[in-house]
């Protein structure tokens, strides 16, 4: 079943939301998006991080110069209608703001700004089994961008080119997903995975300095990980620290807490999730799932309005 969605501050079939060929973001990429999950919890519906979010959308759109037409606050409404007029349970969600009809030149100025968010069933992002067994994966030849290329604290449609780039090489190698390396050979993140590496219980992540997207599902566990008694350590990791290391994960809004049992076909670990990997997997879960959230993470989801 497809749902409504929300185009430019209604709500319009899937089958008429639809824009122009000529629209600037098809020829440029000129568009910010978010990917935010809403979680059917046991203590009811519950949108993860939404501030957080949409915060990070106008960020985005901010650096792009790209005004959105809506509050923040209208458009966190804007997303919880969208998922309470979809009867949802539980959804991915994907805020997107564009330029639309306008001028054909690289100038974005001239045009419209759109603005859409759509709702759908997304279940596990790297594959069925994949939060338990973990993934394989292997190093992308290609980087990331280099700092004052693109902006990497910027979620951009056109930036994905790149991340696409690694997906695909990744898919059809057989493997899960890509790691890139910096622009100086160290170790960044997924196509759309932060990344996060465990030896002798200590847990290292690379620093935003190294082009990586601050991820909020990122920020979530380094939070968790230090509330579980853990050192987490912000800095550059060498590309064969992944081969030696204990454990290694993924973080983000579609890939939540996936463990990587193989990089380049060495084994990581025991070739499967690990111990401390489980425990912040569980934990994580436990807010999401259970609904235990001593952060407010979770923005409860109004129910539907009967016509």
């Amino acid at each position: 079943m497809q749902h409504d969605i929300w185009f430019n501050g209604k709500l319009v079939p899937y089958e008429d939301a639809k824009i122009h060929v000529l629209s600037h973001v098809v020829h440029y990429g000129s568009s910010v998006f978010e990917g935010i999950r809403c979680y059917e919890t046991k203590k009811g519906s519950g949108v993860f991080r939404l501030r957080e979010h949409v915060r990070r959308l106008f960020d985005s759109a901010k650096i792009y110069r790209m005004e959105i037409p809506y509050s923040i606050e209208e458009i966190e409404q804007a997303i919880l209608s969208t998922i309470s007029q979809s009867g949802l349970k539980s959804c991915y969600i994907r805020p997107l703001a564009f330029r639309g009809m306008g001028g054909l030149g690289v100038n974005p100025l001239p045009n419209d700004v759109d603005t859409v968010i759509a709702v759908w069933n997304w279940g596990a992002y790297l594959g069925d089994g994949a939060l338990e067994q973990g993934v394989d994966v292997e190093v992308a030849s290609w980087n990331r961008m280099a700092p004052n290329t693109f902006p990497s604290l910027a979620k951009a449609g056109g930036n994905y080119l790149n991340a696409a780039l690694v997906k695909m090489d990744a898919i059809l190698k057989g493997y899960n997903e890509g790691i890139m390396l910096s622009s100086n050979g160290l170790l960044a993140e997924g196509s759309g995975e932060n990344l996060f590496l465990i030896r002798d219980g200590v847990i290292y992540t690379a620093p935003t300095s190294l082009s990586i997207l601050p991820g909020i599902t990122r920020d979530s566990l380094i939070t968790i990980a230090r509330e579980h008694g853990y050192t987490i350590e912000e800095r550059a990791i060498q590309r064969e620290a992944l081969y030696l290391a204990d454990e290694l994960f993924f973080t983000g809004t579609a890939a939540e807490v996936t463990p990587i049992r193989t990089v380049d076909k060495h084994v990581i670990g025991e070739g499967k999730r690990g111990p401390i990997t489980e425990k912040l997997q569980s934990a994580f879960f436990d807010v999401v799932k259970n609904g235990n959230d001593p952060h407010n993470w979770l923005t409860a989801v109004p129910e539907a309005v009967s016509a």
